[in-house]
């Protein structure tokens, strides 16, 4: 990985004032990959950004023009060829525990229950077991699946199995949560339940979320701020600071100021 420019400020937030701690930041990310004949060709070029502690930043844009690829590069899965990205300033060079991440698909182990789905990132963290099934519990509680502790991923409907998957990201506490188009497989209605239900649950553990969605509004209902990415190679194009003050619920869809601030976050998304 070469490194092109230092994390200190590049793309960082400019909503929270100067108090407001900077969690995550990327500086002139880029990577490339090969395509079926072996032709490279660049994904992201220059991408540069920053969140705050307890902020949520959604980034929108056409398909291909590597969103799911940034997100693993701020996850660590990945590294950039050239950039840096770095969690309250130590540069990032692979997963790191305080960093949980929640996928399109639950990834659930279909031979775990839900109560066991939910505790096995504490299990595999070396708790024992009865203070990993303890903290499951609780969680459990929180996304509404007291009655399916016990049920395996194959008795339950898609929007369950997010649930448990964002409950199972959400155990052990992390302070970076990232959401891969995590309610794009679900029906309208479940998918705007999901949305009420990580609402509240950020509100109680408040963690930095970066969420990638194609949904303009489900962007605009979830996000502090809501980027918008070129197709590729991938550049931010647009930022767009959201005006709607917290706690927020589906009613404000409704409102004509919302629907007026989807439409210009959405005329600045090119195919």
């Amino acid at each position: 990985m070469t490194l092109s420019g230092d994390c200190g400020g590049a793309g960082a937030p400019q909503t929270g004032g100067p108090e407001t701690a900077i969690y995550l930041e990327a500086v002139s990310l880029s990577k490339s990959f090969l395509d079926a004949r072996r032709n490279p060709f660049r994904a992201l070029d220059g991408i540069s950004l920053g969140v705050a502690e307890g902020e949520i930043l959604v980034i929108v844009g056409p398909s291909g023009c590597g969103k799911s690829t940034l997100l693993r590069l701020l996850s660590g899965l990945e590294l950039p060829d050239s950039g840096q990205v770095c969690l309250r300033g130590v540069p990032l060079t692979g997963p790191r525990r305080e960093i949980g991440f929640v996928f399109q698909r639950s990834n659930l182990m279909p031979w775990r229950t839900v109560l066991r789905n939910i505790s096995l990132p504490l299990e595999v963290a070396g708790l024992p077991l009865d203070v990993c099934l303890e903290r499951a519990e609780d969680w459990v509680s929180l996304v509404d699946l007291g009655g399916f502790r016990d049920a395996y991923p194959g008795q339950l409907s898609g929007g369950m199995q997010q649930r448990v998957a964002l409950a199972r990201a959400l155990i052990h506490e992390p302070r970076l949560l990232l959401l891969d188009e995590p309610f794009g497989s679900l029906d309208a209605l479940t998918r705007e339940r999901m949305n009420t239900e990580l609402l509240h649950i950020w509100s109680l553990r408040r963690p930095a979320v970066v969420m990638v969605t194609h949904s303009i509004s489900e962007a605009v209902l979830l996000a502090d701020r809501v980027f918008v990415m070129s197709p590729r190679p991938g550049r931010i194009r647009a930022e767009f600071t959201v005006p709607f003050a917290r706690p927020r619920d589906l009613a404000l869809t409704g409102e004509p100021e919302f629907t007026r601030f989807t439409r210009l976050v959405r005329a600045e998304i090119v195919d």
